[in-house]
């Protein structure tokens, strides 16, 4: 007997991302920052220890856990290329060309035989509201119930008041951060999906994420 195949969905625990708050199926919340690297290497070694100290107070100032989430992917360098080629048409000068097409030619034979890898560094603040007692709230008609106005408003006002507790956290995540010398921006509702359609397809080729 032949085994029904479950929906992508079925194995994704994210009900909804809705302002850059993603809402998983357990009504817990999760917020995402992008955070900036370091390269130590290039540091003093008393630079060094004043960044791990920082860094062991800001995890030890937290009241509650965070994920540190590391992203490898090869680099495209497809959007690289065009851009050459597109200066390539444009040029009027021989010799320029020539070093051009000769750069292009380049790129493309070191990246063919150079994994070239490109990393991203997350750090996600989890949040998980209390349990409301008693009188339950419809969730979003899941059981093909239909929510009247009272239901909908009550879960909008609970959404924002636990989008502040998880705005708070974020900041203080930031602060941290920022004191440890890494910079940091939250992803939005776009570089949410985004990210989380690179994590479940893995084989398709792109660029990493940019905040603007």
């Amino acid at each position: 007997m032949p085994i029904p195949s479950k929906a992508t969905q079925d194995f994704v625990p994210i009900k909804e991302v809705r302002d850059g708050v993603i809402l998983l199926k357990d009504n817990s919340m999760r917020a995402i920052l992008l955070a900036s690297s370091l390269n130590f290497s290039l540091k003093s070694e008393d630079e060094r220890k004043g960044i791990l100290y920082q860094f062991q107070d800001f995890l030890n100032s937290l009241d509650f856990p965070v994920q540190i989430f590391i992203q490898s992917r090869r680099l495209d360098i497809r959007p690289y290329i065009a851009l050459l080629e597109n200066r390539y048409k444009e040029q009027t000068n021989d010799l320029m060309k020539i070093q051009t097409q000769e750069y292009i030619e380049f790129i493309r034979k070191f990246t063919e035989s150079t994994n070239i890898m490109t990393k991203s560094f997350f750090v996600v603040v989890p949040y998980s509201p209390a349990l409301i007692q008693g009188k339950g709230i419809n969730p979003g008609g899941f059981f093909g119930k239909k929510d009247d106005e009272s239901d909908v408003k009550k879960r909008m006002e609970n959404f924002e008041e636990n989008r502040t507790q998880v705005e708070q956290r974020l900041a203080i995540v930031e602060q941290g951060l920022v004191r440890c010398g890494v910079r940091a921006a939250r992803l939005g509702t776009e570089e949410v999906v985004e990210l989380f359609y690179k994590i479940f397809n893995p084989g398709e080729t792109e660029k990493p994420i940019q905040i603007t």
